[in-house]
Protein backbone atom coordinates (compact mmCIF):
# COMPACT_ATOMS: atom_id res chain seq x y z
CA UNK A 1 0.00 0.00 0.00
CA UNK A 2 1.23 3.31 -1.25
CA UNK A 3 1.75 6.35 1.29
CA UNK A 4 -1.26 7.99 -0.86
CA UNK A 5 -3.19 4.67 -0.54
CA UNK A 6 -3.12 4.42 3.29
CA UNK A 7 -4.13 8.23 3.33
CA UNK A 8 -7.08 7.59 1.49
CA UNK A 9 -8.54 5.04 3.60
CA UNK A 10 -7.64 6.87 7.28
CA UNK A 11 -8.90 10.24 6.68
CA UNK A 12 -8.20 11.25 10.22
CA UNK A 13 -4.65 9.97 9.91
CA UNK A 14 -4.86 12.39 6.65
CA UNK A 15 -6.32 15.33 8.64
CA UNK A 16 -3.86 14.61 11.95
CA UNK A 17 -0.76 14.82 9.26
CA UNK A 18 -1.89 18.17 7.17
CA UNK A 19 -2.66 19.90 10.79
CA UNK A 20 0.97 19.19 12.17
CA UNK A 21 1.87 20.21 9.29
CA UNK A 22 0.56 23.37 8.55
CA UNK A 23 1.71 24.24 12.18
CA UNK A 24 5.37 23.79 11.48
CA UNK A 25 4.84 25.53 8.06
CA UNK A 26 2.94 28.07 10.02
CA UNK A 27 6.01 28.48 12.46
CA UNK A 28 8.34 28.94 9.81
CA UNK A 29 5.99 31.45 7.95
CA UNK A 30 6.84 34.02 10.71
CA UNK A 31 10.43 33.71 10.68
CA UNK A 32 9.56 34.40 6.68
CA UNK A 33 6.84 37.15 7.39
CA UNK A 34 9.75 39.04 9.56
CA UNK A 35 12.30 38.30 8.19
CA UNK A 36 12.19 38.69 4.61
CA UNK A 37 11.58 42.55 4.34
CA UNK A 38 14.26 43.07 6.58
CA UNK A 39 16.75 41.02 4.24
CA UNK A 40 15.05 43.00 1.50
CA UNK A 41 15.59 46.51 3.47
CA UNK A 42 19.26 45.37 4.62
CA UNK A 43 19.96 44.43 0.34
CA UNK A 44 19.05 48.25 -0.30
CA UNK A 45 20.48 49.98 1.52
CA UNK A 46 23.92 48.11 0.94
CA UNK A 47 22.96 48.65 -2.60
CA UNK A 48 21.86 52.89 -2.11
CA UNK A 49 25.53 52.89 -0.11
CA UNK A 50 27.77 51.34 -2.70
CA UNK A 51 26.18 53.73 -5.56
CA UNK A 52 26.06 56.46 -3.18
CA UNK A 53 29.85 55.04 -2.05
CA UNK A 54 28.73 55.74 1.08
CA UNK A 55 29.80 53.34 4.46
CA UNK A 56 27.28 51.49 5.28
CA UNK A 57 28.31 51.21 8.65
CA UNK A 58 27.85 54.76 9.16
CA UNK A 59 23.75 54.49 8.43
CA UNK A 60 23.11 51.48 10.93
CA UNK A 61 22.23 53.07 13.95
CA UNK A 62 19.41 54.91 11.71
CA UNK A 63 17.75 51.84 10.18
CA UNK A 64 15.92 49.61 12.07
CA UNK A 65 17.47 46.40 10.85
CA UNK A 66 19.56 43.70 12.26
CA UNK A 67 23.17 44.04 11.52
CA UNK A 68 24.28 40.47 11.97
CA UNK A 69 26.68 39.77 10.05
CA UNK A 70 24.31 36.49 8.44
CA UNK A 71 20.99 37.68 8.26
CA UNK A 72 18.97 34.99 6.20
CA UNK A 73 15.51 33.01 6.70
CA UNK A 74 18.19 30.38 8.36
CA UNK A 75 20.55 32.45 10.44
CA UNK A 76 20.83 33.56 12.99
CA UNK A 77 18.52 30.98 14.73
CA UNK A 78 15.68 31.89 16.72
CA UNK A 79 15.95 33.96 19.84
CA UNK A 80 14.18 36.28 21.99
CA UNK A 81 14.96 40.35 20.66
CA UNK A 82 14.87 41.81 24.04
CA UNK A 83 17.35 39.10 25.98
CA UNK A 84 18.98 37.85 22.57
CA UNK A 85 19.07 34.90 24.45
CA UNK A 86 18.39 31.49 21.88
CA UNK A 87 14.99 30.03 22.10
CA UNK A 88 15.54 26.14 22.73
CA UNK A 89 14.04 23.64 20.82
CA UNK A 90 11.19 23.11 23.08
CA UNK A 91 9.97 26.77 23.27
CA UNK A 92 9.65 26.45 19.11
CA UNK A 93 7.15 24.37 19.39
CA UNK A 94 3.85 25.58 17.71
CA UNK A 95 1.04 27.07 19.29
CA UNK A 96 1.81 24.92 22.76
CA UNK A 97 5.33 26.61 23.77
CA UNK A 98 3.56 29.48 23.85
CA UNK A 99 0.69 28.32 25.90
CA UNK A 100 3.58 26.78 28.46
CA UNK A 101 5.46 29.98 28.61
CA UNK A 102 2.31 31.75 29.14
CA UNK A 103 3.02 34.42 26.28
CA UNK A 104 6.56 35.47 27.32
CA UNK A 105 10.03 34.81 26.80
CA UNK A 106 11.55 31.69 28.90
CA UNK A 107 14.20 33.72 30.06
CA UNK A 108 13.89 37.07 30.68
CA UNK A 109 9.90 37.60 30.51
CA UNK A 110 9.45 39.81 27.61
CA UNK A 111 5.80 39.21 25.83
CA UNK A 112 5.67 37.51 22.98
CA UNK A 113 3.46 39.02 20.57
CA UNK A 114 0.35 36.83 20.02
CA UNK A 115 0.16 36.81 16.00
CA UNK A 116 3.12 34.38 16.48
CA UNK A 117 0.71 31.55 17.57
CA UNK A 118 -2.12 33.22 15.41
CA UNK A 119 -0.01 32.25 12.09
CA UNK A 120 0.60 28.88 13.41
CA UNK A 121 -3.50 28.55 14.00
CA UNK A 122 -4.72 30.03 10.95
CA UNK A 123 -1.92 28.04 8.81
CA UNK A 124 -3.31 24.76 10.04
CA UNK A 125 -6.87 25.93 9.81
CA UNK A 126 -6.56 26.75 6.10
CA UNK A 127 -4.57 23.45 5.60
CA UNK A 128 -7.41 21.20 6.76
CA UNK A 129 -9.64 23.42 5.15
CA UNK A 130 -7.63 22.74 1.85
CA UNK A 131 -7.30 19.42 2.59
CA UNK A 132 -10.50 18.56 2.95
CA UNK A 133 -11.80 19.99 -0.06
CA UNK A 134 -9.49 18.13 -2.15
CA UNK A 135 -8.60 15.15 -0.28
CA UNK A 136 -5.33 13.39 0.10
CA UNK A 137 -4.13 14.00 -3.75
CA UNK A 138 -1.15 15.42 -5.38
CA UNK A 139 -3.18 18.80 -6.43
CA UNK A 140 -3.64 19.07 -2.59
CA UNK A 141 0.08 19.55 -1.81
CA UNK A 142 0.19 22.06 -4.53
CA UNK A 143 -3.13 23.77 -3.26
CA UNK A 144 -1.01 24.25 0.40
CA UNK A 145 1.63 25.39 -1.03
CA UNK A 146 -0.49 28.19 -2.86
CA UNK A 147 -2.23 28.71 0.85
CA UNK A 148 1.02 29.09 2.53
CA UNK A 149 2.44 31.66 0.27
CA UNK A 150 -0.83 33.97 0.23
CA UNK A 151 -0.99 33.83 3.98
CA UNK A 152 2.96 34.87 3.98
CA UNK A 153 2.55 37.85 1.38
CA UNK A 154 -0.97 38.77 3.35
CA UNK A 155 0.39 39.87 6.22
CA UNK A 156 4.42 41.33 4.90
CA UNK A 157 1.98 43.80 2.34
CA UNK A 158 0.09 44.74 6.27
CA UNK A 159 3.04 45.00 7.77
CA UNK A 160 4.75 47.21 4.86
CA UNK A 161 2.84 47.63 1.87
CA UNK A 162 5.03 45.09 -0.07
CA UNK A 163 4.76 41.81 -2.16
CA UNK A 164 8.10 40.41 -2.50
CA UNK A 165 9.05 39.31 -5.96
CA UNK A 166 11.17 36.93 -4.19
CA UNK A 167 7.86 35.17 -3.29
CA UNK A 168 5.14 36.05 -6.05
CA UNK A 169 7.55 35.28 -9.20
CA UNK A 170 8.68 31.65 -8.25
CA UNK A 171 5.27 30.97 -7.36
CA UNK A 172 4.26 32.72 -10.87
CA UNK A 173 6.04 30.17 -13.06
CA UNK A 174 5.40 27.36 -10.40
CA UNK A 175 1.90 27.86 -11.54
CA UNK A 176 2.66 27.70 -14.86
CA UNK A 177 4.68 24.70 -14.86
CA UNK A 178 2.80 22.72 -12.53
CA UNK A 179 -0.37 22.78 -15.46
CA UNK A 180 2.34 20.62 -17.29
CA UNK A 181 2.31 17.20 -14.48
CA UNK A 182 -0.42 15.69 -12.13
CA UNK A 183 -0.02 18.11 -9.34
CA UNK A 184 -2.64 20.53 -11.57
CA UNK A 185 -5.29 22.18 -9.75
CA UNK A 186 -7.02 21.24 -12.92
CA UNK A 187 -6.04 24.21 -14.93
CA UNK A 188 -5.44 23.80 -18.44
CA UNK A 189 -1.82 25.21 -19.74
CA UNK A 190 -3.55 27.59 -22.35
CA UNK A 191 -5.88 28.88 -18.83
CA UNK A 192 -3.05 29.63 -16.70
CA UNK A 193 -1.26 31.41 -19.53
CA UNK A 194 -4.10 33.34 -20.36
CA UNK A 195 -4.60 33.88 -16.94
CA UNK A 196 -1.36 34.77 -16.00
CA UNK A 197 -1.00 37.73 -18.59
CA UNK A 198 -4.65 38.82 -18.28
CA UNK A 199 -4.31 39.10 -14.20
CA UNK A 200 -1.50 41.16 -14.89
CA UNK A 201 -2.92 43.69 -17.73
CA UNK A 202 -5.86 44.05 -15.64
CA UNK A 203 -4.26 46.01 -13.06
CA UNK A 204 -1.76 47.51 -14.97
CA UNK A 205 -4.76 49.12 -17.07
CA UNK A 206 -6.36 50.18 -13.96
CA UNK A 207 -3.16 51.18 -12.03
CA UNK A 208 -2.28 53.96 -15.46
CA UNK A 209 -6.19 54.77 -16.07
CA UNK A 210 -5.88 55.95 -12.40
CA UNK A 211 -2.54 57.79 -12.17
CA UNK A 212 -3.75 59.47 -15.61
CA UNK A 213 -6.47 61.03 -14.06
CA UNK A 214 -5.92 61.59 -10.87
CA UNK A 215 -1.75 61.70 -10.75
CA UNK A 216 -2.05 59.48 -8.16
CA UNK A 217 -0.53 55.61 -8.05
CA UNK A 218 -3.61 53.37 -6.95
CA UNK A 219 -1.35 50.26 -6.25
CA UNK A 220 1.88 49.00 -6.41
CA UNK A 221 3.05 46.61 -9.36
CA UNK A 222 3.45 44.11 -6.60
CA UNK A 223 -0.20 43.67 -6.66
CA UNK A 224 -0.51 43.01 -10.73
CA UNK A 225 2.18 40.37 -10.26
CA UNK A 226 -0.05 38.47 -7.54
CA UNK A 227 -3.08 38.61 -9.54
CA UNK A 228 -1.56 37.73 -12.53
CA UNK A 229 0.17 34.48 -10.19
CA UNK A 230 -3.58 33.81 -9.43
CA UNK A 231 -4.39 33.75 -12.71
CA UNK A 232 -1.82 31.41 -13.18
CA UNK A 233 -2.58 28.81 -10.34
CA UNK A 234 -6.64 29.19 -10.75
CA UNK A 235 -7.25 29.83 -14.86
CA UNK A 236 -8.14 33.31 -16.55
CA UNK A 237 -12.18 32.02 -15.68
CA UNK A 238 -11.69 33.04 -12.14
CA UNK A 239 -10.20 36.29 -12.43
CA UNK A 240 -13.29 38.30 -12.59
CA UNK A 241 -14.92 36.24 -9.23
CA UNK A 242 -10.79 37.16 -7.45
CA UNK A 243 -11.30 41.12 -8.81
CA UNK A 244 -14.78 41.53 -7.71
CA UNK A 245 -14.58 39.69 -4.41
CA UNK A 246 -11.34 41.52 -3.76
CA UNK A 247 -12.05 44.75 -4.90
CA UNK A 248 -15.94 44.29 -2.27
CA UNK A 249 -13.70 43.29 0.79
CA UNK A 250 -11.43 46.76 0.14
CA UNK A 251 -14.22 49.13 -0.58
CA UNK A 252 -16.04 47.61 2.49
CA UNK A 253 -12.73 48.24 5.06
CA UNK A 254 -11.50 51.12 3.67
CA UNK A 255 -14.90 53.00 3.71
CA UNK A 256 -15.18 51.22 7.56
CA UNK A 257 -11.94 51.99 8.43
CA UNK A 258 -12.79 55.88 7.09
CA UNK A 259 -16.09 55.98 9.29
CA UNK A 260 -15.06 54.65 12.79
CA UNK A 261 -11.34 55.34 12.67
CA UNK A 262 -11.16 58.18 11.01
CA UNK A 263 -8.70 56.80 8.31
CA UNK A 264 -7.44 59.52 5.73
CA UNK A 265 -8.41 58.66 1.82
CA UNK A 266 -5.60 59.57 1.04
CA UNK A 267 -3.44 57.13 2.80
CA UNK A 268 -2.07 54.67 0.89
CA UNK A 269 -4.15 51.10 1.77
CA UNK A 270 -2.52 47.31 0.62
CA UNK A 271 -4.42 45.48 -1.77
CA UNK A 272 -2.79 42.41 -1.50
CA UNK A 273 -4.64 40.98 1.73
CA UNK A 274 -7.87 41.31 -0.30
CA UNK A 275 -6.12 39.84 -3.65
CA UNK A 276 -5.13 36.78 -1.10
CA UNK A 277 -8.16 36.73 0.45
CA UNK A 278 -10.79 36.64 -2.34
CA UNK A 279 -7.73 34.17 -4.25
CA UNK A 280 -8.50 31.84 -1.17
CA UNK A 281 -12.13 31.69 -1.52
CA UNK A 282 -12.10 31.07 -5.43
CA UNK A 283 -9.29 28.44 -4.35
CA UNK A 284 -11.60 26.54 -2.43
CA UNK A 285 -15.13 27.47 -3.58
CA UNK A 286 -14.33 29.02 -7.21
CA UNK A 287 -16.22 26.51 -9.30
CA UNK A 288 -19.42 27.12 -6.86
CA UNK A 289 -19.07 30.75 -7.12
CA UNK A 290 -18.92 30.77 -10.77
CA UNK A 291 -22.05 28.82 -10.90
CA UNK A 292 -24.03 30.81 -8.75
CA UNK A 293 -22.53 33.82 -10.78
CA UNK A 294 -24.18 32.35 -14.44
CA UNK A 295 -27.05 31.37 -12.84
CA UNK A 296 -28.03 34.19 -10.62
CA UNK A 297 -26.43 36.90 -13.09
CA UNK A 298 -27.03 35.20 -16.40
CA UNK A 299 -29.80 33.37 -16.11
CA UNK A 300 -27.79 29.89 -17.42
CA UNK A 301 -28.27 26.70 -14.94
Amino acid sequence: MTVLELLQASPILFYCLVTILGLVVGSFLNVVIYRLPLMMQREWRDQCCEYLQIDASSLRSTLPIPDHQVFNLLKPDSHCPACTQKVRLWQNIPVLSYLLLRGRCGQCGTSIHWRYPAVEILAALLSVLVAWQLGPTPACVAALVLTWSLISLTLIDLDHQLLPDSITLPLLWLGLLLTLTPWSLGVSTSSALLGAAAGYLCLWSLYWTFKLLTGREGMGYGDFKLLATLGAWLGWQQLLPIVVLSSLAGACVGIALMIFAGRDRHVPMSFGPYLAIAGMITLLWGDQLQAWYLTTLGGVA
